[in-house]
């Protein structure tokens, strides 16, 4: 059968073709969507072989593609549902307040590191940020295990002295959250 004749064919079938489409897909502006797919593929296709039951194709490619489609579906309601899961709810964002003050933490926290010995910066770096162990780190800076622990409490206590400066200037009460965990990750 010749391009033209399947499409003949189509023609004739497309009311049927638009029931199980609905009936599969469950409304018919999607059916309508999947048969109009149809037509285009049906017109760029070319035909090599001749097709011996041509209504049996067309109502195979349009059960082929309602499967497809109800399949994607599932999958973008489960994205959307594991992605709204995650979201934090509205009681758990941060009052304007606490964002400009945790703003104004990091940007403390950035000049404190920027004015840090490079090593310093770098082993705090790779250590915090990407959690690399030590052992790593001294390979990678080419100093000793004991000289990374000692770069990384050197780099805590500065930022603890700089975090309970701040806080104190803010009347805040501080917190030494972290310490002691430089000697982790031999």
């Amino acid at each position: 059968m010749t391009q033209a004749g399947i499409k003949a064919v189509f023609l004739a079938e497309q009311p049927m073709l638009l029931r199980l489409l609905t009936a599969r897909l469950g409304n018919r502006d999607d059916a309508e969507d999947a048969l109009q797919d149809i037509w285009v593929k049906l017109d760029q296709q070319e035909v090599r072989e001749p097709i011996a039951q041509p209504a049996a194709y067309l109502y195979r490619m349009a059960s082929n593609l309602a499967a497809d489609r109800r399949l994607a579906a599932a999958r973008a309601g489960a994205r959307e549902t594991a992605w709204h899961d995650v979201q934090p709810a509205a009681d758990e964002q941060p009052d304007a307040e606490r964002a400009l003050l945790g703003r104004e933490r990091l940007r403390q926290i950035e000049t404190r590191l920027a004015a840090m010995p490079e090593r310093m910066r770098v082993a705090l770096r790779l250590y915090r940020v990407e959690n690399q162990p030590q052992k790593e780190i001294a390979a990678h800076l080419g100093m000793t295990v004991s000289g990374v622990e000692k770069l990384l409490r050197r780099a805590a206590q500065q930022i603890s002295a700089h975090r309970a400066e701040s806080e104190a200037e803010m009347g805040e009460p501080h917190r030494l959250s972290g310490e002691g965990e430089a000697h982790r990750g031999r």
